[in-house]
Formats: structure tokens, sequence, C-alpha cells
């Protein structure tokens, strides 16, 4: 997958699909994985999965930072092409990767935690730290994440709002973050209590923004009155920009 397939099957009225992998330990401590999953789609990946790794620190976990494997990861998902990723990353973590990286990190589905406090979202010096470097934030569909389980189009817009007035929408983007199969996403929360802490709101039954909901989005984000050149980048155009500079 290139930038190039994108923008072929974006002219043809096609999908253009590319892989990512939600969290670091899918490479144990074996950085030439990278390359490998580069090479099979991958394009960007994760430093954690809510728990931390030999690459530093979850969102649900005791935080430790990035470490000096964690440093040597992000040096070669640069050099292989690949982005990374701080979703699902603690706090001290993706702030140590967004000052170490040599080219732009994304949140590609994280919400304010301003806008909504869940430890999942991120803190303003976050959302700064992402935009200062070049990066993206994408808004997260998934309603215990935008508020008492609510993914109506009004509390995404909410959360875009907040991101786009924090770091100007040249830094934000949609990561809604859908499941099609839903009742999959409940036995996988059910199975794996550790990664998904009692009282966070995993137990709720996750109410979902699904790709159908995307017109309306933009409807909304034309009635707010964003320019038209805006809404292109907060749909696609700021994580294309990044492809641009990352991908090999």
């Amino acid at each position: 997958m290139s930038v190039g397939d994108i923008e072929r099957a974006k002219r043809e009225g096609k999908l253009a699909v590319a892989f990512d992998i939600e969290g670091a330990g899918a490479i144990q401590d074996q950085l030439s994985l990278i390359q490998l999953y580069y090479d099979l789609g991958v394009r960007w990946m994760l430093i954690a999965y809510n728990q931390n790794n030999l690459a530093g620190g979850g969102c649900h976990d005791d935080d430790p930072g990035l470490s000096d494997f964690g440093k040597q990861m992000v040096e070669e998902m640069a050099r292989a092409g690949m982005v990374v990723c701080c979703s699902h990353t603690g706090d001290r973590t993706t702030l140590d990767v967004m000052a170490y990286s040599s080219v732009p990190v994304i949140l590609s589905h994280s919400n304010p935690r301003a806008n909504w406090d869940h430890p999942r979202n991120v803190p303003d010096k976050i959302l700064d730290a992402c935009a200062k470097g070049g990066g993206v934030v994408g808004i997260n569909g998934i309603g215990i994440f935008l508020g008492e389980n609510d993914c109506s189009t009004a509390a995404i817009l909410r959360a875009v709002d907040y991101a786009v007035e924090r770091i100007g929408a040249d830094h934000v983007g949609l990561g809604l973050d859908y499941a099609f199969d839903q009742e999959e996403v409940a036995q996988y929360v059910r199975a794996n209590r550790y990664i998904f802490p009692p009282g966070s709101g995993y137990d709720s039954g996750l109410n979902m923004a699904p790709p159908e909901q995307m017109p309306e989005i933009t409807e909304g984000l034309l009635k707010r009155g964003y320019a038209e050149r805006d809404i292109r980048a907060i749909l696609g155009g700021n994580f294309l920009r990044v492809a641009k500079q990352v991908w090999r």
C-alpha cells in the first residue's frame, strides 16, 4: 500500500485498505519484525495496548515511560516507514515518544481528556505535543470515550471542536474505531479483564459510531462553519499528509 494507491482508489471509487497493529507486543523483542510487517501491509503500529510491554507503558497500567528498547523501535519504525501511534499508550510514554521521534507521531483514535475524563483519552499536553511534532489526533467514535456511552454526531463534533480549538484543524482527524462484530468485542472484553479495568465503562455495552455516520458528521462540520479546506483535512487529508511524510 502506497499513498499513490490511496489516491488512485479514491479516483476510481474504490476502497484502499492498510493495516495497523494495536500494540508493540506483536514484535516482542524482535525489531526485525517491523520491516516484515511493513512488507505485509502494516502502515502504523501502537506503542502499547492499555498494558505495559517492552517498549513502554499502557494507558491502564503503571506507565514507566519509553524504554531503551522502545527508542530503538521508534527509530526502526521511522527507517522502515511505519507510522508510530500512541493511542492506548500511557501519558508518560506518549510524551517520551513525541519528544524522541524524528517524524510525526499520531493518535489514530483518541479523544481529548478535557472534553471527557477517561484514562483512555489524552490530556491537553499530549494534544499540544502531537501537533508540535506535525502529528494528527483522530477523534474516536466509541461512546464511553465521548460521554455517557454517547456516540452521537453531536458528541463527536464536541470532541472535534475542542481539538481544533486547541491545536488547529491541520492536526485533527477522525478514527471512529468501529467494529462490525460488536458481540466479538464484548466477548474479548469479558475474556481479558486485566486489559479493561472494572469501572472504566467497558462492561456497559460499547456504543460505536458506524461509518454510515460520516455524512452526518460532515454536514455537522459544514453547519458549524468549518471551511471546506479544513473539512477535507479532518476527513482524511491530515492523515494522508503524515503518510506522505513517513511511508516508504
